[in-house]
């Protein structure tokens, strides 16, 4: 069925972890009956760097030490008090998910960052970005599918009855491919990484999770041309904020390589902007149905498969309240009803 979740990030501080989780997966569970719901580890970033998206996955990094440096977080030469920060948020964000989803049994999805764009935000101890030094991003990524798996196990741990999803972030994929990030110094760019490269990136941090027993989405925000790597490295789904894709979603070469994913049974995660509006009508919801139907109708996929889709909110440009974030849930779920309804005539 037409499914609902999210990425993860949520407003709040340090009191607000509990509360925000609990929100999160009651929120979820009133969704339209005939919805399906997809409860999310929340992340409260506003806590500080440990709490953000590089730093809570580089934790993870097998055999590998991290600190903060002036660009961001770096690799380090032993653990310290930047790194035992990160920890410490991760353990009690798993705290409050084995609180809040006591009992549960389903999908249940965790988000961290690729590693491609990890190895792209990740500078290493006295040079470069990981991503410039192709031994380096290789044992990123072999260390990243060690940590993962063990992440999972951690999360079935606090959650015994969840099915682990894992969302794999790469926003910046488009731009490793493309050689256009900066070097350290800011004077030149660093060579980017053919296709087959992608996929050899990926591919062991997406089978070591699929031995790990999760699934995985490849989320690439905007950035269509990650599709075909991704399915190639064996992604279960791809994400992809439709917005972002082409004018009104549209943008037919994007949407042929959807089209051919979904062939090849890989389903689709698609972000959405939160709904305009009308002091009259309140939310817009019928322009958010659009955005999915119209372009999957006009590529040729058939409505059935509207029920395999899975809706998220796409990444706000502005920090939103936690009121913003929760009215974002139950309008896809209503999005959802809509693209379900459709699926089913």
């Amino acid at each position: 069925m037409t499914a609902v979740s999210g990425h993860g990030p949520w407003p709040g501080g340090e009191r607000d972890v509990l509360v925000a989780q609990q929100t999160v997966v009651d929120d979820l569970a009133e969704l339209p009956t005939g919805v399906g719901a997809v409860p999310f580890l929340a992340q409260l970033t506003e806590r500080g760097p440990g709490a953000g998206s590089t730093g809570r996955t580089a934790i993870l990094l097998a055999e590998t030490a991290i600190e903060l440096g002036p660009h961001g977080w770096k690799l380090a030469d032993r653990p310290g008090v930047d790194e035992r920060r990160a920890r410490a948020l991760l353990r009690e964000d798993l705290g409050a998910l084995a609180v809040a989803a006591h009992g549960y049994a389903g999908p249940l999805t965790v988000e961290v960052t690729g590693p491609w764009t990890l190895a792209a935000e990740l500078w290493s101890a006295r040079g470069d970005r990981v991503l410039a030094d192709t031994g380096a991003r290789a044992d990123l990524a072999l260390g990243l599918a060690t940590g993962l798996a063990e992440h999972v196990a951690d999360v079935r741990d606090q959650v015994p009855g969840a099915e682990v999803v894992v969302q794999l972030s790469e926003p910046l994929l488009g731009q490793v491919h493309a050689g256009v990030l900066p070097t350290f110094s800011g004077y030149s760019r660093i060579r980017g990484v053919d296709g087959p490269g992608v996929v050899e990136g990926l591919r062991p941090v997406i089978e070591a999770l699929h031995d790990a027993g999760a699934t995985v989405v490849v989320h690439l925000g905007g950035t269509w041309v990650g599709i075909p790597p991704a399915v190639l490295a064996g992604a279960d789904a791809i994400g992809l904020d439709l917005a972002q894709v082409g004018p009104d979603g549209w943008n037919e070469r994007a949407w042929e390589l959807v089209a051919r994913a979904t062939e090849r049974e890989v389903a689709l995660w698609a972000g959405l902007p939160p709904a305009a509006v009308s002091q009259c009508a309140g939310p817009q919801l019928g322009e958010l149905v659009r955005l999915v139907a119209e372009p999957w109708r006009r590529v040729g996929l058939p409505a059935a498969g509207l029920e395999s889709l899975t809706l998220l909110t796409a990444p706000r440009s502005t920090p939103a309240a936690v009121d913003d974030h929760r009215a974002g849930l139950a309008n896809l779920g209503r999005v959802a009803e809509s693209l379900a309804e459709r699926a089913a005539v």
